[in-house]
């Protein structure tokens, strides 16, 4: 029965991408659905990317281990959704490009975009590796299948939905994912979890009081989190991406904040389903069994099934939106540069160009999900190279990102010189300490950026002004928003299609 859930629910995803894929009929669609979505389908599609596989495994295991302090690391999740929604998300939605590398390049001019999208591709590349592995040890599992086939599996699966309809397929599967994820992981797990363990009251008589402490994981820990995914997550290439759908500077802001207090709430039942696991299954070495070992014994055939699909749809939310974000990274940053083509002003091509412009972007895509299910075969050690690849983009991205956005006088030169600054000081200081999860190389790596990049910025000539202007004329918001009028449409445009074009014909 649990098998038939899963793979009725694989068919629905790739059924999915086949409905997509007539709705990518331009680059803007397939790599941005079209900046089309609405504040319904773009908070779900927010809240199924940043709540992966990470989250949802990891949250319970982490709950399992430290009681409700397990819930700092998701925490960091959501305060980090919330923070980018609220202060940069409306500027980025008006920027009208397609990678945090372009913004580099429209705020220092030509020449940003190569060095900074080698490291975005590292970063978003590595995610998606990663979560190929995740949810291909989930197939092993469930089909009693070799990891080699079960990542095969798992990775075509996700493959060929991205394929058919870019963005569009990922974004409609995403709000599926959001469902089963809600439904399977907060409405049935949860409170079949604590009823099970005997309540509140149960978890206080079989817990540790540790178990009940919000500081009890530490507060060393909980810096590191905040330091590493609230800070990363401001400058990474896919959620940037999410963003970059949202039909208008509204939608960007406060559909993302309410993405937010989803994984504030999904963080919360993530800890009390681990607590109650401790309390019914102490023994439990491996934390990150601690999920497939509690929905198993919990919950009846058929329900377990959609609740470990609800971790497979996790899983694969960031997977695709890491496929998607390294597509458009490799094709509009990398290749873009060394082919020394400029930053288009545009979201579309011409018309006789755009069904081309989709067949390039679908065939970057399939190149690189090869790589990633080839990598994913081949790789041992992926915790190792995801805490290098984060800890990477946020020394290499963050001081120029939010500098260039705060900090007019900042130029090129000193923020190339940030980029390299603090990579070469993360890995050097990585190197000295022989530990690459360590805190003492960010805080080295960090540091280093912001120095280099003012002082470097300061001995610079100033940014020249057509670019500045340029920049300005794109980051500002119109003279429009704000006013009644301007209210009043946007409040029409909700009310008569809050999804943003998920109901629309092709």
């Amino acid at each position: 029965m649990d098998i038939a859930v899963i793979a009725f629910y694989l068919l629905v995803m790739l059924g999915v991408g086949w409905f997509s894929r007539r709705r990518a009929r331009n680059e803007a669609d397939f790599l941005v659905a079209g900046r089309r979505l609405g504040p319904v389908l773009y908070a779900c599609t927010m809240g199924a990317l940043v709540m992966g596989g990470g989250s949802t495994v990891g949250g319970v295991a982490l709950g399992y281990q430290y009681g409700i302090s397990g819930m700092w690391m998701v925490f960091s999740l959501a305060l980090g959704v919330l923070a980018l929604s609220l202060l940069l998300s409306p500027l980025i939605a008006r920027l009208k490009v397609y990678t945090v590398a372009q913004m580099l390049e429209l705020r220092y001019g030509a020449g940003a975009s190569l060095l900074t999208g080698a490291v975005l591709f590292a970063y978003v590349l590595m995610i998606a590796v990663t979560s190929t592995i995740a949810y291909g040890s989930i197939f092993g599992v469930l089909f009693s299948i070799d990891k080699i086939p079960a990542i095969l599996l798992g990775g075509g699966v996700v493959l060929i939905y991205c394929a058919f309809g870019g963005m569009w397929s990922i974004s409609i599967n995403d709000f599926l994912q959001f469902v089963v994820k809600t439904v399977g992981f907060i409405i049935i797990l949860l409170p079949a979890v604590l009823i099970r363990a005997g309540g509140f009251a149960g978890l206080h008589a079989k817990l540790p009081e540790s178990a009940f402490s919000l500081t009890h994981i530490g507060l060393d820990t909980m810096f590191s989190y905040f330091l590493l995914y609230v800070l990363s997550l401001m400058v990474g290439q896919d959620v940037w991406q999410r963003i970059f759908t949202a039909r208008s500077d509204a939608v960007a802001k406060w559909g993302g904040a309410a993405a937010s207090v989803y994984c504030f709430i999904y963080a919360i039942a993530g800890a009390l389903i681990g607590m109650s696991a401790h309390a019914l299954m102490p023994g439990i070495v491996d934390r990150d069994h601690v999920y497939t070992e509690i929905v198993r014994t919990t919950l009846p055939a058929g329900l377990s099934g959609l609740v470990i699909a609800a971790a497979l749809s996790a899983v694969m939310s960031t997977s695709s939106g890491a496929l998607i974000a390294a597509t458009t990274v490799m094709k509009e940053d990398l290749v873009r540069t060394l082919r020394r083509q400029p930053l288009q002003a545009k979201d579309t091509v011409s018309d006789e160009n755009e069904t081309s412009a989709v067949q390039s972007s679908r065939w970057y895509l399939l190149g690189i999900g090869v790589l990633m299910i080839i990598l994913a075969c081949t790789i041992h050690d992926v915790v190792a190279g995801l805490t290098i690849a984060c800890g990477t983009l946020l020394v290499g991205l963050f001081v120029p990102v939010i500098g260039g956005i705060v900090w007019q006088r900042a130029t090129f030169k000193g923020a190339v010189a940030s980029v390299i600054t603090g990579i070469v000081l993360t890995v050097a200081t990585m190197a000295v300490m022989r530990d690459i999860y360590a805190n003492t190389p960010l805080y080295v790596g960090l540091s280093g950026s912001l120095v280099a990049f003012i002082v470097v910025s300061l001995l610079d000539r100033p940014m020249p002004a057509d670019v500045l202007a340029q920049w300005l004329q794109r980051a500002q918001a119109p003279a429009a928003t704000g006013t009644p009028e301007a209210l009043a449409r946007e409040k029409t445009s909700l009310a008569t299609d809050p999804l943003g074009g998920f109901d629309h014909g092709s």
